[in-house]
């Protein structure tokens, strides 16, 4: 009788994580087959992380491929408005990550809008127009060098062969966009509350058969349009120090230092960006010992880094789509 605190996560949940984050729409047997125990012991595992909210798998599409508009925003406020701030854009189908920043003063959200004219309503009037926002500052992203489909290697849990029986081809670089229609979008809404949603289910919201919600779903992977990605509170394996990094690099040296830290297992997301910092990562260590030794030693020896502003965060607020309480995940409200 498997008997355990609801929070904690032990060797195999561990190890189950980290073959979701390889191939978040594996099949349950096949997870079982490279974990090396029973279907049902994987399937009541997985069923326990997802129902206590510990861990959600969720299908995004890949915004540089379909077309979105993405920006990172930095957004002032007084100290007694950045939590409401949050939780209201947090509310937003359009946000995908927010996050309490700098002394509890700033918010931190992604933004990725369908159309400009989305995101500059956005930019324009609807946070110019909150009250108490002090100062906004949005950067575009220009180009990404790790995260959205790459696996952080901050999970590690699997042998290299139990990875290499999991991994998938990489999606092939297409010349054009990947134009998402309607009823991609429709996939796309049920995939991003449950990224492992059964074929009945997508073929009920989109009205199509279940072979062909397959063949689409598939489709959309093969051609780099949408992605499985794994959420999760990093304080459950251990990492209790969260922070963007905003680093100031030449042009001539950004591809460079952006695959520098693309390396960096440290990093889950880094991006060129507009503005007058033209690098944004976001880190996650142990605690801010290891943030310091990442800073002055990782970064440190990196060649083409100039200055360098590391903005802790002090709270998740969403990710990937998901609401965070405490440790937990949860759906966000349907979109009004």
């Amino acid at each position: 009788m498997e008997t355990m605190n609801d929070t904690e996560l032990d060797a195999l949940d561990q190890s189950l994580v980290h073959a979701l984050v390889i191939d978040g729409r594996a099949s349950f047997s096949r997870l079982a087959e490279v974990l090396e125990v029973s279907d049902q012991t994987v399937v009541r595992r997985y069923r326990r992380l997802r129902t206590t909210g510990l861990v959600r798998v969720v299908g995004l599409p890949q915004g540089s491929r379909v077309g979105l508009f993405e920006s990172w925003l930095r957004v002032q406020c007084a100290p007694d408005a950045a939590l409401p701030v949050a939780e209201a854009l947090a509310r937003r189908p359009d946000i995908a990550w927010v996050t309490l920043n700098s002394g509890g003063t700033e918010v931190h959200c992604m933004t990725r809008a369908r159309t400009r004219r989305d995101r500059d309503t956005l930019l324009l009037e609807k946070l110019p127009r909150t009250r108490r926002v002090t100062g906004i500052s949005a950067h575009t992203i220009l180009r990404k060098f790790f995260g959205g489909p790459d696996s952080w290697a901050g999970v590690d849990a699997l042998r290299p062969d139990q990875i290499a029986a999991l991994e998938r081809p990489s999606a092939p670089p297409g010349p054009d966009r990947y134009a998402l229609d309607e009823t991609e979008f429709a996939l796309l809404a049920v995939l991003g509350r449950d990224g492992r949603a059964g074929y009945p289910e997508l073929a009920r919201a989109t009205g199509l058969s279940e072979s062909t919600a397959r063949r689409r779903v598939e489709r959309m992977r093969d051609l780099g349009a949408l992605f499985f990605d794994v959420e999760f509170v990093p304080s459950l394996f251990g990492y209790e120090a969260e922070a963007t990094m905003v680093l100031t690099v030449p042009p001539a040296r950004l591809a460079e230092v952006g695959a520098a830290l693309a390396s960096h297992r440290e990093v889950p997301f880094a991006a060129a960006v507009t503005g007058a910092a033209s690098l944004m990562a976001v880190v996650v260590c142990r605690d801010t010992d290891a943030l310091y030794t990442y800073l002055t030693e990782r970064i440190g020896a990196v060649d083409g880094v100039g200055q360098v502003e590391v903005i802790p965060a002090l709270r998740s607020v969403k990710r990937a789509g998901m609401l965070v309480e405490g440790e937990r995940l949860v759906d966000p409200p349907p979109a009004p």
